[in-house]
């Protein structure tokens, strides 16, 4: 999974928590903002999960589901229960018959963040019983901070779902490896060292003949082998992967032809382009960011 580290640590998600509650009564729980990326997890307890067109999900305590673009959708008790909705803190109602419910925001500090989620289903959920090296620590460590008495906007109940989200996506990598996308390229056995060799050294002047040798194939093999894998060509990825490490490093601030040497560019003009081709973004409007 080194390869899909590479790419999470340049895209930089950042969670924001905006509910961590016991959920009680006749309760349930809608769409928070429509198209934005959130997940939710049942912490104490199970729930119903129902997503409109797409289908009906039994979450057990401990489970997760990531909306990379939230659909209409909505949460509620696995039973019949009695009484009005409530929303309790976690820490003072544990004798409370209810579900804890968190839910949380995902932002990226970076535009490769918004490729990724276009790879992923409509509704990702990950089942702690598939998971569970992984996912009942950080189930636990949630439950334990939540005991506590953690606010919602609690940094630390924020570092720890960014844990979860990560995990989540590294997840679906592992067990999604034959879909042509990113991530099954990031987990073949075979091509794993032509796209460490990008990651690497993103300024080389890499060709099709080098990375086949790369990954010990010819040039035509591994053209067409990526090409099947990655639902992208081999020279389409490393332009790719080369713009995402530039929009990272001039949002930094880093000067214009020390980022376009430093991916492979000699040329100013010829890398703008390619920039303002790739994000629709000139590399000055990025390059401002650091700014603010």
């Amino acid at each position: 999974m080194e390869l899909i580290n590479d790419v999470l640590n340049l895209i930089r998600l950042k969670v924001e928590v905006y509910h961590n509650a016991r959920v009680c009564g006749q309760w349930k729980i809608n769409e928070h903002s429509l198209g934005a990326t959130c997940f939710h997890m049942p912490t104490q307890g199970d729930c119903l999960l129902q997503v409109e067109g797409e289908g009906e999900w039994h979450l057990r305590e401990g489970d997760v589901v990531i909306f990379p673009k939230e659909l209409p959708h909505t949460m509620m008790p696995t039973n019949d229960m009695q009484g009005p909705q409530q929303h309790l803190p976690i820490a003072t109602s544990q004798l409370i018959i209810g579900t804890s419910m968190l839910c949380g925001s995902i932002e990226f500090q970076h535009s490769g963040g918004e490729q990724l989620m276009q790879i992923l289903p409509k509704v990702l959920v990950v089942e702690g019983e598939h998971a569970n090296q992984w996912l009942h620590p950080l189930a636990n460590l949630i439950v334990a901070e939540s005991i506590a008495g953690a606010s919602v906007d609690s940094p630390v109940l924020n570092r720890i779902c960014e844990l979860l989200v990560v995990y989540a996506l590294r997840c679906f990598a592992e067990n999604h490896p034959h879909q042509p996308n990113l991530f099954a390229l990031y987990s073949h056995p075979k091509l794993y060292r032509s796209v460490k060799a990008i990651h690497q050294k993103p300024e080389f002047t890499w060709m099709l003949s080098n990375l086949g040798k790369e990954s010990g194939m010819s040039r035509s093999r591994f053209s067409e082998l990526f090409t099947q894998v990655a639902g992208m060509t081999a020279t389409e990825y490393l332009t790719w992967w080369r713009m995402q490490i530039a929009w990272s490093k001039l949002s930094q601030g880093e000067s214009v032809d020390s980022v376009a040497d430093g991916v492979g560019y000699r040329s100013e003009a010829a890398f703008a382009r390619v920039f303002k081709k790739t994000f629709g973004k000139t590399v000055g409007t990025v390059r401002a960011l650091a700014k603010n």
